[in-house]
């Protein structure tokens, strides 16, 4: 099996406007297209996904600052989409659905969503709503902007890896994958879990791609690579970043 990394596709464009980045999945174009013009007369920049493998992805690569979240989605529902992205990300998510059920509403909170708003809507609510996620989300950012272990620190904020005090280089994959990881501290991180945020569904049995990138990062990153102190591998498992590893 080749270890080539995959040339990804494009999920969705984002707006030109510099606001706050939205991501709206919905598989609706309609709705889309409402959505996206009253977003962008409101200065939010915007990204679309049409269902939910776009939608994490997007979230992966666009990093938005929130997510408009449909549950109806053709490919997986909302509710796994609420779930996968709550196993690495705190983005804030607003679940915008013609589901008026308490039931949904309580299991799309307790999976991790900030809000839910029940089709028909009121556009000015749902911005009025979006604002105040924002300013969660801007409060939880702040709270740890960075994570370290022994002389490597973490600034995600600034996407910055330092080591000693020197920036490190990494590539794209090799910052999502130790993004990742030091967003789940001291925790075992599984192989699918890895390879579906970063690489995708498709790739989630291929566990090469894992060592590979994992091998990578320790010649970057650990004092001494063949006995790591801070990326670990749980055989089998995953693997895990240890916060707390001396230098």
């Amino acid at each position: 099996m080749s270890t080539r990394e995959p040339t990804p596709k494009p999920a969705a464009n984002p707006g030109t406007i510099s606001g706050p980045k939205v991501l709206i999945v919905d598989d609706e174009p309609q709705i889309r297209r409402f959505l996206r013009a009253s977003l962008q007369s409101h200065d939010y920049a915007v990204v679309e996904a049409e269902n939910g493998k776009e939608a994490v992805r997007a979230c992966t690569v666009q990093r938005p600052d929130l997510v408009v979240l449909d549950l109806g989605l053709p490919d997986m529902d909302g509710m796994d989409v609420i779930s996968l992205l709550r196993e690495w990300s705190t983005v804030p998510i607003i679940v915008l659905s013609i589901r008026s059920d308490d039931a949904d509403k309580i299991d799309a909170l307790d999976r991790g969503a900030n809000d839910y708003v029940t089709k028909p809507f009121s556009m000015g609510e749902l911005l009025a709503r979006m604002r105040v996620a924002l300013r969660q989300g801007a409060r939880e950012a702040d709270s740890d902007p960075v994570v370290t272990a022994g002389d490597m620190s973490i600034d995600f904020a600034k996407r910055l890896v330092t080591l000693n005090g020197n920036p490190v280089k990494l590539s794209r994959k090799e910052y999502d994958l130790l993004r990742i990881l030091a967003s789940h501290p001291n925790k075992v991180v599984t192989h699918q879990q890895l390879l579906q945020e970063v690489w995708g569904q498709a790739y989630v049995e291929e566990t090469q791609y894992l060592r590979v990138y994992i091998g990578q990062l320790r010649q970057k990153l650990e004092k001494d690579p063949a006995s790591p102190r801070c990326l670990l591998t749980e055989p089998g498992v995953g693997y895990r970043f240890v916060a707390t590893a001396s230098a």
